[in-house]
């Protein structure tokens, strides 16, 4: 068995004396361990940090072993070493994927939004409006994904003002009525809406992972055994509400 491919590396842990288990996002084969002899060298170890972007080849004797990686660097992406909330959106990242995809199940559409995103982190753009919607991407991708583009009870398409945490529906105000208080908030960012003072728009951001984390939690982690949803999203939720409250 033997294939070439590109990938983010999400994972990377010692594998005995001198290699490593590295765990990357590739393009054609999903989320794909394998080991690398020699990981551990000062001339390969450098290569293998969260969210290099690496070409690899991949081979062993039958399909369903680990395998072993050759790897060549493409992109390093260590500029988010100088952002230390760059850096936690690229292990939150990093985390939500190893965490939720299944392994070698190819994701095209999911892969090329998270290099959109790596790349923005990396550049240092205003990542955090495209990450929420990356989480929104993921939960669509896993069967989960939210509608939000008309009310589920009056079919209406305006004051969208909430979400119901059961089924990812959007709910108008008035529909509402006296079951607000049991609904989520929908804030006008997960529906594409911008403006407001940069203080609203870190409240609305806050609000969207809110949403997002709920799903993630309820919908996506019973699936998987009920494990928590990773610690670096946690990290990197905290940090931005600290943000948002000045």
């Amino acid at each position: 068995m033997d294939w070439r491919d590109q990938g983010m590396l999400l994972s990377v842990r010692p594998h005995g004396e001198t290699s490593a288990i590295i765990e990357l996002f590739t393009a054609q084969h999903g989320r794909h361990a394998g080991v690398v002899r020699g990981g551990v060298s000062r001339r390969i170890a450098p290569m293998l940090q969260p969210g290099a972007q690496l070409e690899v080849n991949w081979r062993a004797r039958l399909e369903d072993h680990i395998g072993a990686f050759t790897v060549e660097p493409l992109q390093s992406r260590s500029g988010v070493l100088a952002d230390r909330m760059a850096l936690l959106g690229l292990n939150a990242v990093c985390a939500l994927l190893h965490f939720a995809l299944p392994e070698r199940e190819p994701h095209p559409a999911l892969y090329a939004g998270s290099l959109a995103l790596m790349d923005a982190l990396a550049a240092g753009e205003d990542w955090v409006p495209r990450y929420l919607r990356w989480e929104m991407a993921l939960l669509d991708e896993l069967g989960f994904g939210l509608d939000l583009g008309r009310c589920a009870v009056t079919g209406a398409r305006d004051d969208l003002a909430y979400v119901s945490p059961r089924t990812g529906r959007a709910v108008s105000r008035a529909a509402a009525g006296d079951w607000a208080a049991r609904l989520l908030p929908l804030p006008g960012v997960l529906m594409g809406q911008g403006g407001g003072s940069p203080a609203e728009l870190a409240e609305d951001l806050a609000d969207g992972l809110r949403v997002t984390g709920h799903f993630l939690e309820h919908r996506v982690a019973p699936g998987l055994g009920d494990r928590p949803l990773p610690e670096a999203r946690r990290r990197l939720v905290d940090a931005l509400s600290r943000a948002a409250r000045g």
